[in-house]
């Protein structure tokens, strides 16, 4: 019992979500100016930190062991995991982006997905962005059926089917899911991206789930760079993730890591969000 009661938070646990869901949404709107084509991964890296130390938190990254970086920058086969450094961006570059800021003992979590212009290159970069819009876009499928879901498990249901419905043969991968989010960066329950047979806990007012997607152009096999960290395809193609930590309470869902609450993207799945009183 006492780990079932640790995945609901209570209404004033859900309101301190709300800043350091805030700070995190800013630390990736203002290194999106960055990604062009030139720019180092450390530079990058660098403008999400100066973001988050600006509005009084910290990088929850950085509180992982072995890890100094604020951000995950993973570019083309890379999927997830990516150490910011010295890499410079080219055009056409298809560059996934995973951020996270901890204010006053409490964490958000999020990602985007970017691709560098490359208008020599018009096919490349259009199946780029398409990997990255059927990824968002599952995402957001994903957050919607959790506005109505009894259990976590019909998130990944969602997700699945909105990939598959986009006829892409897109692939899942398997191995790295979405979790709960809290005082912890990670935190239980496990959320899938895909179909499961176990459909995990119960959807009631207290939830906070990171929900992350990360899509891959072929196979979902992956390994581990000689890093440590770094998770590439073994088919080097190419890979998105995007992610957002949504609150579940009395009132329906909040989109944590965006600032309008997710107005605009659930708007598309008849969902309206309600802002966390």
């Amino acid at each position: 019992m006492g780990l079932r009661r640790s995945l609901y938070k209570t209404p004033a646990q859900l309101r301190a979500m709300v800043e350091p869901g805030l700070i995190t949404a800013a630390a990736l709107q203002a290194l999106r100016p960055a990604v062009v084509a030139g720019a180092t991964t450390a530079e990058i890296d660098a403008i999400a930190y100066e973001t988050i130390v600006g509005r009084g938190a910290e990088s929850n990254f950085q509180l992982v062991r072995g890890y100094r970086h604020t951000t995950c920058i993973s570019v083309n086969e890379q999927v997830v995991h990516g150490i910011p450094g010295e890499r410079v961006l080219q055009p056409g570059d298809i560059v996934s982006i995973d951020c996270g800021a901890q204010f006053k003992g409490w964490n958000g979590d999020s990602a985007i997905t970017i691709v560098v212009p490359d208008p020599s290159r018009p096919e490349l970069v259009a199946a780029r962005q398409r990997l990255s819009e059927v990824t968002e876009d599952s995402l957001w499928a994903g957050i919607a059926a959790l506005a109505s879901a009894h259990r976590v498990g019909e998130i990944g249901d969602a997700v699945q089917t909105h990939i598959e419905s986009s006829g892409e043969g897109y692939g899942i991968l398997r191995d790295y899911v979405g979790h709960g989010i809290g005082r912890k960066m990670h935190e239980g329950p496990t959320v899938f991206n895909y179909r499961v047979a176990d459909l995990g806990p119960e959807v009631r007012p207290g939830l906070c789930l990171a929900i992350e997607p990360m899509v891959v152009a072929g196979d979902e096999a992956t390994l581990v760079e000689d890093d440590d960290w770094t998770v590439s395809t073994v088919d080097g193609r190419d890979g998105s993730h995007w992610e957002h930590s949504v609150a579940v309470h009395d009132g329906g869902i909040w989109v944590l890591t965006e600032p309008d609450g997710g107005a605009a993207k659930l708007a598309e799945f008849g969902v309206v969000p309600v802002e966390i009183a």
